[in-house]
């Protein structure tokens, strides 16, 4: 009855379309960077260094075009910390040898999920690249290529098709880490909203032109932050998961990333959203911290946001179902058609050099530079030496620390005000620029829905009035009162954050963290309401001139060095297991099996797995159950020491009440290094071991 009821409702959705008005594609593909010795992106903790897998990326590419004229856009979904500029560059440039000019920065839009479990480096810009200590070449062409390879892909199974919009509340999945700063906005303005975080959920339906399901795109607004900056397992976290959840539910019986319906749990103005929704406590008294700066005692480093979940793990899973259960009721119940032509436009824009008008007088925007409380971090994840959020005085000691890198002008100084300059980023320029000058801004439209890709955080209100913004742009254009605006977060290149005028009065981390100083958001919301309006009267958008990519400066600093060799010790092989399973558990039962191992940087097993979970089937055949993008797995990698050639893989299975009783067995894949040779495949099997309910 349930199945009848939804066709039903699938066909009354797009019966107001005729015929399909769009040319649908989708694909997905793994782009999960190096699992060992990399440093991870977004909490900038030099102790963050990945060790392994829990969860692989994937980059999940979406094609909408008009059937009629054949314009296209592509939204790409990445698990990655963020779109970076070489990475979008890097992107533009592969696509053009393929395609020529069919997909280009006016059209291709990449927007990162937020995970901060995910190898850094990906960037040409020093500040980003201190954590990983240069760049990292490898996750830029892991990430790279897995982009390109899912827009193959979706590019290859084009098809018409009919797109779907629905809107709901998510509740008790995100709050507000910045309160204090939130109450600077205007009370009129507060008033407007019933809460301090943006709760709605936006979800487009897509489905081919037998109705048949194709894909989903989910946008709201929480940071991945549930795993914390003590994890060293590659997670896409609670957004990459809530898309694994639901395209288990479409592609039954398939491993992750193999299925052919994809789910993008996409972000959105996440700057001061947070998914540890148990808030910010203390953690050596368990009392709530200190409001204002988010200190206990005076300091920083010991108030953390934990929760929902018993751990982070636990966290993940239940703020990833939450998104999913909502996503699958919205799209379910998706009953807006959209309908209209596809259209887009893109500018280059040198952020570090607007004007915009403010109270009535002529203001601009500054060099790029970093506040204190950009190092005192956030309670997802605190910095260290004591920095304090909300701070709005320098320091003589960290002055003198900082401008020893560069000194402030007087005119930076004013320009940035009420932040104290920790870092004069805008200044610097050796070993190559410390931020970015030059950013994307991008608008697409499908139908009556406008996607505005922003490079980098908004905060909720500040997502809020690019919103109006620009919906009463498209109103006053002609647009109908019920278009729809949804921000995609991280997109192009990174930036920081952007707080509006009044939250940056606060200095909170979001505050410290708008490089462009107090009017960066007014500045974005004049230029997405240029190119908007560009693209309403069919004109092109000027734009500055494409940023240049060092790829000399990348190469000259890229790390780590390479691997030199692996061993294993005497009377023993690479692939041989050093500790065993057990012959026997029952369901719930953790099992666990170490293996003398490779080195995961030999090989990134793309598309493949460092771990198969396999069940013995009619006797002789071994058919695989789990790999390691799987969340009842995990893959360990230890190396014995920095100097060592030894290490260990230990794999782990979370066996639950829903294991299929019989036998199973756990393989160990990689690559190991001989000295000077190449790297060469090596599989490790454990011994058979039984499952009983």
């Amino acid at each position: 009855t349930s199945v009848v009821m939804l066709c039903a409702a699938m066909a009354a959705a797009v019966g107001a379309a005729d015929e399909p008005n769009y040319i649908i594609g989708r694909g997905i593909y793994d782009m999960t960077g190096p699992a060992g010795e990399i440093n991870f992106m977004g909490y900038a903790n030099p102790s963050q260094t990945g060790r392994g897998i829990h969860l692989r990326q994937y980059a999940r590419a979406f094609i909408i075009a008009d059937a009629t004229t054949h314009k296209r856009i592509v939204f790409v979904n990445m698990d990655g910390c963020m779109a970076s500029q070489v990475l979008t560059l890097t992107v533009l440039d592969m696509l053009r040898v393929e395609y020529g000019s069919l997909y280009t920065e006016d059209n291709v839009c990449i927007s990162g999920t937020h995970t901060h479990s995910t190898p850094g480096g990906f960037f040409q810009y020093v500040l980003f690249d201190i954590t990983s200590i240069g760049a990292v070449n490898q996750s830029t062409q892991a990430y790279a290529n897995g982009i390109v390879k899912a827009i193959h892909i979706a590019h290859a199974n084009m098809q018409p098709g009919y797109i779907m919009l629905a809107n709901g509340e998510l509740l008790n999945a995100s709050i507000n880490r910045s309160p204090t700063a939130y109450l600077w906005n205007p009370a009129e303005e507060r008033a407007m909203y019933q809460h301090d975080t943006d709760k709605l959920m936006t979800v487009l339906k897509l489905v081919d032109g037998n109705k048949k399901g194709l894909g989903m795109i989910s946008w709201f607004a929480v940071h991945c932050t549930s795993m914390n900056n003590t994890n060293k397992l590659i997670s896409s976290d609670n957004k990459g998961y809530a898309s694994l959840i639901f395209e288990e539910m479409m592609n039954p019986d398939t491993l992750p990333g193999k299925g052919e319906f994809v789910a993008a749990f996409a972000q959105s103005n996440e700057g001061d959203v947070s998914p540890n929704t148990m808030g910010a406590k203390c953690i050596d008294t368990g009392i709530p911290c200190e409001a204002n700066h988010s200190t206990c005692g005076g300091k920083n480093e010991n108030c953390i946001a934990f929760g929902p979940g018993k751990d982070m793990v636990d966290s993940t899973r239940i703020i990833a179902t939450l998104q999913f259960e909502k996503a699958k009721e919205l799209y379910d119940s998706a009953s807006i058609v959209l309908e209209g032509p596809i259209d887009f436009r893109h500018s280059y824009l040198k952020i570090s050099n607007q004007t915009v008008e403010f109270n009535g007088t002529t203001v601009h925007t500054c060099k790029p530079a970093m506040g204190y409380a950009f190092a005192a971090g956030t309670t997802d994840g605190p910095g260290a030496f004591n920095f304090k959020q909300g701070t709005v005085d320098g320091n003589p000691f960290w002055n003198a620390i900082s401008h020893f890198i560069a000194d402030p002008t007087p005119e930076e100084v004013a320009c940035q005000h009420p932040k104290p300059i920790l870092l004069p980023t805008g200044e610097v320029t050796e070993p190559f620029p410390w931020q970015p000058s030059t950013v994307d801004i991008q608008v697409l439209r499908i139908g009556q829905l406008l996607i505005a890709a922003v490079p980098g955080e908004f905060t909720t209100m500040a997502g809020r009035r690019l919103r109006i913004a620009l919906h009463q742009l498209l109103v006053q254009q002609g647009w109908p009162d019920e278009s729809q605006v949804v921000i995609a977060g991280l997109a192009g290149t990174y930036s920081d954050y952007i707080t509006t005028y009044e939250e940056y009065q606060d200095q909170r981390y979001e505050g410290g963290s708008t490089t462009y100083g107090p009017h960066t958001l007014n500045a974005y919301i004049k230029n997405f309401e240029r190119i908007t309006t560009d693209m309403i009267k069919g004109t092109p958008s000027a734009s500055d001139p494409r940023p240049f990519i060092n790829t000399h400066a990348l190469n000259l600093y890229n790390y780590p060095l390479p691997v030199i060799r692996d061993s294993a010790p005497s009377g023993s092989c690479i692939g041989c297991v050093s500790k065993d399973v057990l012959s026997a558990y029952t369901v719930g039962d953790l099992v666990e099996v170490q293996f003398h191992a490779g080195n995961p940087r030999n090989n990134l097993m793309t598309d493949q797995s460092f771990l198969t979970v396999e069940r013995l089937i009619n006797l002789d055949q071994w058919h695989v159950m789990y790999q390691d993008s799987s969340w009842d797995t995990e893959f360990h990698w230890d190396k014995h020491s920095i100097i060592s050639s030894e290490s260990t893989a230990t794999i782990i299975w979370r066996t639950t009440p829903n294991t299929p009783a019989g036998t199973y067995r756990i393989q160990h894949h990689g690559y190991y290094k001989p000295l000077f040779e190449t790297p060469k495949p090596y599989t490790g099997t454990s011994g058979n071991f039984t499952i009983t309910a």
